[in-house]
């Protein structure tokens, strides 16, 4: 959605900026150096996973995506509840601007 209307250079520094952030909460929890290279990659895999997922949303029905949800998620979760969330997400995100989003977080 916001990879048509962004400039690669502000997409770039948000994918930094969440990665440092979860590289920084594992540091926190207290796992050494080489542990920390391996709990990243686990997290990026993960992250490029659930992307290629999720690329197709907008085209799926909605048991596809909670069928998408319970690959990542405990099935105990109730998926319907957040496929409805995501979609009102994605409404408030097509609503409003990704700067209006990220203000405050990013320096611009």
């Amino acid at each position: 959605m916001y990879k048509k209307d962004n400039n690669k250079e502000l997409l770039q520094e948000i994918y930094d900026y969440i990665f440092r952030q979860v590289e920084l909460s594992i540091r926190e929890i207290g796992y050494g150096d080489q542990s920390i290279n391996k709990k990243m990659k686990d997290y990026l895999n993960l992250f490029y996973a659930m992307i290629d997922k999720i690329d197709n949303w907008d085209n799926l029905e909605f048991n596809a995506k909670k069928d998408i949800l319970i690959i990542f998620l405990d099935k105990s979760i109730n998926t319907e509840n957040l496929v409805g969330y995501f979609e009102k997400y994605k409404e408030k995100l097509t609503n409003n601007t990704l700067n209006s989003f990220i203000k405050g977080v990013i320096n611009l």
